[in-house]
């Protein structure tokens, strides 16, 4: 018997419309259409958003190879590539399908006009068109919109290059959308951008140059590699059929290791917490900022305060996009079973030690002078749990128990009750909700504040204890909090113990 078939053709103002709750951002989106930049070989893209209401735009023009009439209609049809066809080892797209849902997402007409070798050729989607001829079929046009010819200007006199310009911005200026509103999406997108092409954009020969209205994009380096406090693994290698995989570790610097602006700016779009995890890179290009790719050695890490400063690179060949799951957006990753068990147990090991940097007051660590901290708390781990308890050879409570005299069990009791209303909970809770650490340390305190403080336990290790000024200054060097503040222990002097008792 013989099989029927039918030609079920799906409807083309139906199926764009479909295509256009795919779930982009505008920055991703944008992100896209510099991956065919990228792939025709340009060494720059420049963004341009010009604002003027519901009539704003966004273009995008590279300095790339361009493409020919026929390359501009295949690469502005629908499916027109087989995303299991070989690619180009550069090559970042894989689906054909990238830019027009890209563009679609954000906007209801996509032109794009290409030159190469000095010939131009433009084509259009616009929706609104197809919307009100619905018969029409997957109809193209050929050159800009009446009017918008001007805004492919840039592309004029060149050789080389492509523009690709979104007009009629409906899922970005809205009702209500104001300048204001604009502006702060330039700077949402150019953030993105710094983050995923920071290996490209980076250092004094990059492989790309990206501008957005005119300023260079700086990169964003999630992995702070150059920081001198910066922990950094060796790189591992694992061969799989589609390739070879490099995994690079790394602890960023605790909190009192940076400035300011340094902790403001390394902590990325997205913040401390949701940076946390893996960056999943094809050829240099970043697919996934942060995350645990469902790993875990029982159940599936969660991103959590403890582990913020665990972020790990991962790179895979752009021949593992199915192996690995990748979607149309580039915004999902899921590892081959094969590697689980590799990436869980180098991830465990970057976690543990991102846990111990960040509560680094709960365990011991070196001072400045090389000798082992001295830490004003220590912990008991028991049977019954972990108990947080004040070290008596701590020099400021030593001083005080050993000169308390008839007082000693007052201040022993004091102690006591210290230790036992450590309000735990409430401080894993306001860290939790706050997103950063509670001060301590002298954080944000005037240099005479910890001073006083200091000079209270240089006197009594100078006078009473009879230490030397230089042997006192290193033990302060080798105490908590002080082995933070290097400069003020210089700056102690014998003066400082003229009331001490002899």
């Amino acid at each position: 018997m013989t099989q029927k078939t039918r030609n079920a053709p799906p409807r083309a103002n139906a199926m764009l419309e479909a295509l256009r709750g795919l779930g982009y951002s505008t920055a991703a989106a944008l992100a896209d259409i510099i991956d065919n930049s990228i792939s025709a070989g340009a060494s720059e893209a420049r963004l341009d958003f010009a604002w003027n209401g519901a009539t704003s735009r966004i273009s995008v023009l590279d300095d790339g190879r361009g493409m020919t009439d026929a390359e501009l209609e295949s690469a502005m049809t629908l499916g027109d590539k087989n995303p299991l066809d070989a690619r180009a080892s550069h090559d970042l797209g894989r689906f054909g399908m990238g830019m027009k849902t890209a563009s679609f997402s954000q906007c209801r007409r996509l032109t794009v006009a290409t030159v190469k070798d000095g010939d131009t050729s433009c084509l259009r989607w616009d929706l609104t068109e197809l919307a009100a001829h619905p018969d029409s079929g997957w109809l193209m046009h050929e050159g800009a919109a009446n009017g918008s010819e001007q805004f492919l200007a840039p592309l004029h006199g060149k050789a080389y290059g492509t523009l690709v310009l979104w007009e009629t911005l409906d899922r970005i200026v809205s009702t209500g959308y104001t300048v204001d509103d604009y502006l702060a999406l330039i700077d949402e997108v150019q953030a993105h951008l710094a983050m995923v092409f920071h290996r490209l954009i980076q250092g004094p020969r990059p492989k790309l140059r990206l501008f957005i209205q005119e300023r260079a994009i700086a990169p964003w380096d999630p992995f702070m590699a150059g920081h001198l406090a910066t922990w950094s693994s060796p790189v591992a290698r694992k061969p799989t059929p589609d390739g070879v995989v490099e995994v690079e570790c790394h602890v960023l610097p605790h909190k009192d290791k940076l400035s300011d602006d340094e902790w403001k700016r390394c902590a990325g779009p997205n913040g401390w917490t949701a940076q946390q995890g893996f960056y999943v890179y094809r050829n240099e290009r970043l697919l996934l900022a942060g995350g645990w790719l469902g790993l875990g050695p029982s159940k599936a890490w969660n991103r959590e305060e403890a582990h913020r400063l665990a972020r790990i690179r991962l790179d895979i060949p752009n021949t593992a996009d199915a192996a690995w799951k990748i979607d149309i957006k580039k915004s999902t990753a899921r590892p081959p079973v094969a590697l689980r068990p590799w990436l869980t147990t180098l991830a465990e090991d970057t976690r543990d030690r991102a846990r111990k940097v960040f509560a680094y007051r709960g365990s011991p660590t070196p001072s400045p002078t090389g000798t082992l901290l001295e830490q004003a708390w220590r912990v008991d781990h028991t049977a019954t749990g972990a108990r947080y308890r004040i070290d008596d050879k701590h020099p400021a409570v030593s001083a005080v128990l050993e000169g308390a005299g008839p007082l000693l069990p007052m201040v022993k009791a004091m102690l006591r009750v210290i230790q036992e209303t450590v309000p735990v909970q409430r401080i894993w809770l306001d860290t939790a909700e706050n997103k950063e650490t509670p001060r301590t340390a002298f954080a944000g305190e005037a240099p005479e504040a910890v001073m006083g403080v200091m000079r209270t336990i240089y006197n009594d290790m100078v006078g009473r204890r009879g230490m030397t000024p230089d042997l006192a200054k290193r033990a302060l060097l080798s105490t908590e909090p002080f082995q933070n503040f290097p400069v003020l222990v210089a700056n102690l002097s014998a003066s400082d113990t003229f009331n001490n008792p002899q």
